[in-house]
């Protein structure tokens, strides 16, 4: 499945002392692309739960380039990285005027929504969000050295 961008306006409330965006608000926009692109693939989080899924997050990482601050127009993209037997990867990024200032990756697990532990993908889900197209190299730190 191809990357979703959503437009974002940053708030005045997101921006800490510093005039920049406070780095936990980034998962947040993370998690709107995500549901975005869901949503596109035609397969949301409600479904996923009304299926008896969920979904956990095991490992995220963010790398910043450069700042984002209150009332910047930035746009998140959301793309599918990797799909594993139990999970499923995804790419962001944070885009101002065409560039990457922010990126991350997170890592999902499917589990049972009763909480008894991991599954495998759902077919229609897998279905819904291949082919996997990452935003980023396979390791994001190798970029980060490599800029």
């Amino acid at each position: 499945m191809g990357p979703v961008a959503i437009p974002l306006h940053i708030r005045y409330f997101e921006a800490d002392q510093q005039g920049v965006v406070f780095n936990m608000w980034y998962l947040a926009y993370f998690e709107d692309a995500r549901n975005a692109l869901l949503e596109r693939a035609g397969f949301s989080l409600t479904q996923l739960l009304a299926s008896g899924h969920d979904i956990q997050v095991v490992r995220t990482e963010i790398s910043w380039r450069g700042a984002v601050r209150w009332g910047d127009a930035v746009e998140v993209v959301a793309a599918v990285a990797a799909l594993g037997r139990t999970s499923v990867t995804f790419d962001f990024a944070v885009r101002r005027t065409g560039e990457d200032v922010v990126s991350g990756r997170t890592v999902y697990v499917i589990v049972a929504a009763d909480g008894s532990g991991k599954r495998p993908l759902p077919d229609a889900l897998r279905h819904a969000l291949s082919p996997a197209r990452p935003l980023h190299p396979a390791d994001l730190s190798t970029k980060e050295q490599a800029s």
